[in-house]
């Protein structure tokens, strides 16, 4: 079954959907972004989390020792990676982090999947939380366990499933109205993804 990922949860409300929704991760954005948490605040929504959803913390190039502080405590549970991190910071990062690694790719035309040490990839059409989709018929010759993300919708993403076959699938501004996470959205979004 294709795993769930709602990402960008900044609000106690986001939170509290989740937990209705019990997506399988939801995602803490550290990053600049409109969606960004600063760690208090991540802190406190981990807290009133449903223990059963793991928390992926979003960082673009973070001291290594700043996301490790997040794993340590309890914040998040798995580390995601947006920026230009190189395989020396993924080492770095995996000796003092005790928590696995997504890395985010952006899917250009003829251009393949590097290789990392990071234990997933996430393919994306660019910046994450845009909207926009690449053409998931380059996802399918992907031969490594992935997140699909960029421009996913409820009205899409078993279309999406159906023809890259990813891990999971990761949703922002796809649950959102007017910028902000959105109930029904998410519930819809979960139902579709797991009425395989």
């Amino acid at each position: 079954m294709t795993l769930v990922k709602i990402c960008g949860l900044s609000r106690r409300e986001d939170v509290s959907y989740a937990n209705e929704a019990l997506p399988d991760f939801v995602g803490f954005v550290f990053a600049e972004s409109r969606r960004r948490v600063f760690p208090s605040q991540a802190a406190d929504l981990r807290s009133r989390l449903d223990r059963g959803i793991a928390a992926v913390g979003v960082f673009a190039d973070a001291p290594a020792e700043q996301i490790a502080c997040l794993v340590q405590n309890g914040t998040i549970d798995i580390i995601q990676l947006h920026g230009g991190e190189t395989e020396d910071y993924i080492r770095e990062l995996r000796s003092v982090a005790a928590a696995p690694i997504i890395k985010a790719v952006t899917m250009e035309p003829g251009i393949g999947i590097p290789d990392t040490d990071a234990d997933l990839v996430l393919l994306d059409s660019g910046r994450g939380g845009s909207g926009r989709r690449f053409d998931w018929d380059a996802a399918r010759c992907v031969r490594r366990s992935f997140f699909l993300a960029g421009g996913l919708e409820p009205d899409n993403v078993r279309e999406a499933i159906d023809t890259v076959r990813p891990y999971a699938v990761d949703v922002s501004s796809g649950v959102e109205t007017n910028g902000m996470k959105d109930k029904k959205k998410m519930m819809d979004m979960v139902r579709r993804i797991r009425d395989e």
